[in-house]
This record gives structure tokens, sequence and C-alpha cells, in this order.
């Protein structure tokens, strides 16, 4: 039978260098953070969200921390829950974690939902006074901005924004069965064609802080 720390060290293999070392920076940030403030979690898509300088230049006065960590999934951020959402003991926790699951070739929402499941239940017993918000999949445009490169074809074979819609749908679903809350953070992003506005994304995907500005709009009351 494997011990625990076999088990731990294979887990660690599966995350890349650059990740581990992000987990790394955020353990030492941890241990001096002001305990009760807002904690911000999920993926790239949150890890780029670049609140410290919106916060200051849209003056919102709150703390908030950001544990974000580019490539994760929903198994990977089962796995490192100390360092991306325990540590910082959050009274609100936004969560942006899933779109990178739905990239996968094998995806199922039915499996996403069992991960995200789990981990909003490991929260809740954790921190059972914290407020936890989850924050719909932005959309994509796999027309305007695609990378060029063989890799860039499969970028949108599964992620797509009819499979962003009902994933959206399952996570407001889950958050209305475990008392959390769902919010659209999506209005002003798409276009006429339910795209995510060229002038707001780098690659089809990932934002500038232009489009990050909108979501902050679209959250800024749950702050």
């Amino acid at each position: 039978m494997m011990q625990m720390e076999e088990i731990m060290e294979q887990m660690g293999a599966r995350v890349s260098q650059e990740q581990q070392d992000r987990l790394a920076r955020y353990r030492i940030l941890n241990e001096k953070v002001k305990k009760g403030e807002v904690l911000f979690t999920g993926s790239s898509l949150m890890e780029q969200f670049p609140i410290d300088e919106l916060r200051m230049t849209e003056e919102i006065d709150a703390v908030i921390y950001n544990r974000g960590v580019g490539g994760f999934t929903t198994d990977d951020m089962l796995r490192y829950m100390e360092e991306m959402v325990f540590a910082t003991e959050p009274r609100k926790i936004f969560i942006n974690i899933g779109t990178n699951d739905i990239s996968r070739p094998d995806y199922r929402v039915e499996k996403l939902m069992e991960n995200y499941g789990k981990i909003i239940a490991m929260i809740q017993k954790r921190l059972p006074g914290a407020q936890i918000y989850m924050m719909a999949y932005y959309p994509v445009n796999e027309v305007d901005k695609l990378p060029e490169g063989e890799w860039a074809k499969g970028m949108f074979a599964t992620r797509t924004n009819e499979n962003i819609r009902l994933a959206n749908a399952a996570v407001e679903k889950l958050a209305g069965e475990m008392g959390c809350h769902y919010i659209d953070v999506n209005e002003g992003l798409a276009d006429g064609n339910g795209r995510l506005k060229k002038e707001y994304t780098i690659e089809g995907i990932h934002m500038y802080a232009n489009g990050y500005r909108v979501v902050l709009e679209n959250l800024r009351k749950y702050l």
C-alpha cells in the first residue's frame, strides 16, 4: 500500500514547475495574510485578473487576495485547497475554476460538477461562515484572435460557447443546491454573435485588463 508521501509526490508530478513555483509563493504569502478578507481563486482566468490595480483605480475599499493558478483543473484545485483557499481564511470566496476541464478531450459536465461540488463541500466544512460566489465562465472567441500553429486548432474543440453556456447553467444549479451565490459576470463581454469581444481578448480565451474591468463592474456589488 502506498505511503501518503508517495501519493503526494505523484500528485505533485502532474503539476508543472511553474505551477509548483506559484504554489510555493502562495505558501509564503499566506503566512502573513490578513484573515477574514476577500479571496479570488481558480485557474488562469482568475490568476490573470489584475484585481490589485483595478481595485486602486476604481477606488474599491476591500482587501482582496488572488490565489489563482494558471492551467489548473478542478482535480488540481482539490489537491491544493490549503494554498488556494484555506490558509487565507476568507470571509468571501470568488471562484472561477473549470474551464480547463471543459478543454479536455474527455470533458463531461457531470464530472466537472462532481468535482466542483467536492470543492464547495470542503470549503463549507472547513470555513462554514464564508460566503461562496461561483462565477460564470466567460465566453470565448474562436474566430477573431485564434493563434497560429497546430496546437491552436484544438483550443476550441470542446471549449465552445455552447459548452460554456451549458456549464454555466450547471454551475448555477449547483450553487442553488449547495446554498452558494451564482454570479453571471458576463454582461458586456460578448459581441452580437455571443463571442468574447475581440478588443477584450488576447487569443480568444484570456483577457486584457479592459475585459476584466467589465467583470469587476458586474461583481463589485458583491465585494
